[in-house]
């Protein structure tokens, strides 16, 4: 198993495209320019499939029960396409996330990994908001899991799940040492809310956290108008690590990737011998609990 990984998470801007051949450009050209910079990983943003609505009419992609209908259509082709560039380049890629529908008719939003060998898994997100409940109609997921890698096992806490302690400490359980947080966030009060879940989530687990996030507007769509963040890689707050937890940070408003170098022998390390246990004393707080 690799000791240690380049990460690269995307800033990533929703633009209205032309045709499938359009996007399948642009992703293309992404993927290579990450792989030009001797990235191992790739993520893409939550929701940053959502770009491909703008290849129906205008009453399609206006509506958010009628983008989610037609974008089924280009589910396949999107799986193709990333098991493609994955093998191409020779990466695993989170590819974000896209709405999918399911045989009941139940909306998940789901994060898929690509693999090398083909092969493909993925994680539904898990806690939804209120927008994606009460007006988008998306269902919650129902099983934590964490996606093995040839960087170990990895966890996926979309966006919103992020903020819930116990999502992320099972998949820490189940051998994570890496969280990648694809996110997409309109204001900058809902950035903040991620990016602390995302810092806190380090911290108490002593493992590393990742967000990639959209980034500016998209007016045609209703789903994902306005997209505010920055990239970075979260880590412990101690022995070995910046002193503020942010190992790397992209650039406020700027659109390309955000490259950070992972060492995973340093979290065992400061799991073993660092100032605090976090990882280990996790289960102090249950005990206490029960003994009340």
């Amino acid at each position: 198993m690799n000791t240690t990984l380049k990460l690269a998470c995307a800033q990533y801007p929703i633009d209205f495209l032309n045709s499938w051949d359009d996007y399948e450009a642009k992703i293309t050209a992404w993927v290579k320019d990450a792989y030009l910079q001797e990235a191992q990983f790739l993520m893409f943003p939550e929701y940053f499939s959502m770009g491909l609505g703008s290849l129906f009419e205008a009453e399609v992609y206006g509506s958010l029960s009628a983008q989610l209908e037609a974008l089924q259509d280009l589910h396949e082709p999107f799986l193709e396409l990333y098991t493609r560039l994955s093998e191409r380049f020779n990466m695993p890629i989170l590819a974000g996330t896209f709405p999918v529908r399911l045989d009941n008719g139940e909306y998940r939003n789901r994060a898929w990994l690509f693999r090398p060998d083909g092969t493909r898994d993925y994680q539904d997100k898990l806690q939804m908001t209120r927008f994606e409940t009460e007006q988008w109609h998306i269902s919650p997921g129902e099983d934590i899991r964490v996606l093995d890698t040839d960087f170990g096992p990895v966890g996926v806490a979309t966006c919103y799940d992020s903020e819930f302690p116990l999502i992320v400490r099972r998949q820490v359980e189940l051998g994570a040492r890496l969280i990648l947080v694809p996110s997409c966030t309109d204001t900058q009060a809902g950035y903040n809310r991620v990016r602390i879940g995302c810092q806190a989530r380090a911290l108490e687990n002593q493992c590393y956290v990742a967000q990639s996030p959209t980034i500016g507007e998209a007016r045609w769509s209703p789903a994902v108008d306005v997209n505010t963040g920055q990239a970075a890689v979260y880590t412990p707050v101690d022995r070995g690590f910046p002193d503020d937890g942010v190992l790397e940070q992209g650039p406020d408003g700027q659109t390309g990737w955000m490259i950070a170098e992972l060492d995973f022998e340093a979290l065992e390390r400061v799991r073993r011998e660092g100032q605090v246990l976090n990882h280990r004393d996790w289960d102090t707080q249950f005990r206490l609990m029960r003994d009340q």
